[in-house]
């Protein structure tokens, strides 16, 4: 499920809204989309989202930067693209 919400976001630069608010989302894949970074930043506010995603032939791992893993989840499950979402 995480892999999909990360994978539903453009490569580059694309916006979000989560928790009524505006976020600019840059996802940049690494290694044949085997890595995947994610920072997204509130647009007018100072809220950040940042982790990077990791596919290894024996699990697939979500690492926060510096932030709570469940922020990050919580992100992922709730963006919508479209705010009528």
């Amino acid at each position: 499920m995480i892999l999909k919400r990360i994978k539903s976001l453009p490569i580059g630069y694309s916006e979000v809204f989560y928790n009524a608010k505006k976020y600019g989302v840059t996802r940049t894949d690494f290694n044949s989309g085997k890595s995947i970074k994610l920072f997204a930043e509130e647009l007018g506010g100072n809220d950040f989202i940042s982790l990077n995603y990791y596919l290894t032939s024996a699990k697939e791992l979500l690492k926060p930067c510096e932030m709570p893993k469940q922020k990050v989840i919580h992100f992922l499950n709730h963006y919508c693209i479209n705010y009528d979402n």
